[in-house]
């Protein structure tokens, strides 16, 4: 069982295990030695951030790490986690790491690692630096004299990353007359956000992009979404999106304020995509939290629905295993594979623009899409995540309430693989049952776990 990876890389308080200055520097080396490809290769190592403050601290240890180990390191500064990813790839760097603990709160960060490819690692891999990082007899493996690593400073990644971006706009459209608003959480999108609606012809109306270290994601972005509803509703804008602070996620309003989730923005890239016949398989995966709801659209629209576990990077690993196009989580991590290798906010946003311009609608036109089952989702805040089979008596009571819903509804159990909670989600045909049994099970968690 790993004991420093979760779901989404590495994650905690700073300053606290596993996110201390002695872990990082422990997985900069291990990074510097696994990704090295031969004894005549030296390794490129690009580190990118999000705006906390802890962002330095960690961004010290990891590159006196990998320098420990021979790499290059190329420093990118703020840039949101896809844009790691692609300039990983674009740079043909033997892996990149970005650190941020994406939604979470400033005194929280985390380190997300990725491979040449721009993809998040497998399980195996992360296993494999674990080992390494936890192994008394590696501390002594190292480089020497001239082979000591060198680190550079990357000053044109916020334009590289721009040029992707606007590269997914088909060149016959812009998006002048466009009034469209954008929450960045005071986190890695606050220059990057605007500026791209603005190149594209967008007025645009911004709003948590003045980061100063403690902000990010403080009642703002993704979560919190009610901030950019009333600027949308005052000004009267065309659409208004919300990231969050690393920028994979995104959560959108519609022209008369009504919120779209990933679950909603799935529905509505499946539909054109297929009305266009530009899917290349079938398969559109979501995860166990995917609302019922968009599962019995997508089979109204000849498509089949994969579900995996909670994570982007699973997501990703089913889409290239079936060749699908489009993935995504309810939260709003979506990934079109063509253009991206993990979860894109701002890219999302421009192909969700791009329809609306291209087929002259606006987005209120087209909810809802699906219609979804009631769900009810519990966050149980706990000091210790146990597996669930050591909880006594749980296993048994979820098989009573999975008989009494029957194929009407869901329920889903899980630890957290980003904070220290347990997370229920109840979904059933009336929303007052769904509340009704997800309070039920979490009164029982509370009472197991206490």
């Amino acid at each position: 069982m790993k004991r420093l990876f979760g779901t989404d890389g590495i994650r905690g308080e700073a300053n606290i295990f596993p996110m201390t200055p002695e872990i990082a520097l422990q997985v900069g080396r291990a990074i510097g030695y696994v990704f090295k490809n031969s004894s005549y290769h030296v390794n490129k190592v690009l580190i990118g951030k999000d705006t906390r403050l802890s962002g330095y601290l960690f961004e010290s240890a990891l590159t006196a790490g990998l320098c420990s180990m021979g790499a290059s390191v190329y420093l990118i500064g703020p840039l949101p986690t896809p844009g790691i990813a692609f300039l990983t790839r674009d740079m043909r760097a033997d892996a990149g790491i970005v650190i941020s603990a994406s939604h979470n709160p400033y005194f929280d960060n985390g380190i997300k690692i990725f491979d040449s490819q721009g993809f998040k690692l497998s399980d195996e891999l992360e296993e494999k630096i674990e080992k390494l990082i936890f192994d008394e007899t590696f501390k002594e493996v190292r480089a020497f004299k001239k082979d000591i690593g060198r680190t550079y400073r990357i000053k044109d990644a916020l334009g590289r990353y721009a040029v992707h971006l606007k590269g997914v706009v088909p060149p016959h459209l812009n998006f002048e007359g466009l009034k469209v608003g954008i929450d960045c959480a005071h986190g890695a999108c606050y220059q990057i956000g605007p500026m791209i609606l603005e190149e594209l012809g967008a007025q645009v109306f911004s709003t948590g992009c003045q980061p100063n270290g403690l902000n990010i994601n403080d009642n703002c972005g993704a979560l919190y979404p009610e901030n950019i509803k009333e600027i949308l509703l005052n000004k009267g804008l065309d659409i208004a999106i919300a990231l969050d602070g690393d920028g994979d996620r995104i959560v959108v309003l519609d022209d008369k304020g009504t919120l779209w989730d990933g679950d909603d923005l799935l529905a509505l890239f499946c539909h054109y995509l297929k009305k266009r016949a530009l899917l290349k398989s079938p398969f559109i995966v979501g995860t166990v939290m995917t609302n019922k709801g968009l599962e019995l659209f997508l089979e109204k629209e000849g498509l089949t629905l994969l579900r995996t576990s909670v994570g982007d990077r699973y997501v990703v690993q089913q889409m290239r295993m079936k060749n699908a196009l489009i993935g995504g989580e309810t939260s709003g991590h979506i990934i079109f594979l063509d253009k991206s290798t993990t979860g894109d906010g701002l890219l999302c946003a421009l192909r969700l623009i791009s329809i609306l311009v291209e087929e002259q609608k606006k987005l209120s036109e087209y909810y809802p899409l699906f219609e979804k089952l009631p769900q009810v989702l519990i966050n149980i805040k706990t000091k210790e995540k146990k597996p669930l089979e050591a909880i006594p008596g749980l296993s048994a009571k979820l098989k009573l309430i999975e008989e009494k819903l029957g194929n009407k509804g869901r329920v889903l159990v899980r630890p957290s693989g980003t904070e220290p909670k347990y997370r229920v989600m109840v979904e059933a045909q009336d929303f007052s049952l769904a509340q009704t049994i997800a309070e039920e099970i979490a009164d029982y968690l509370r009472r197991h776990l206490t």
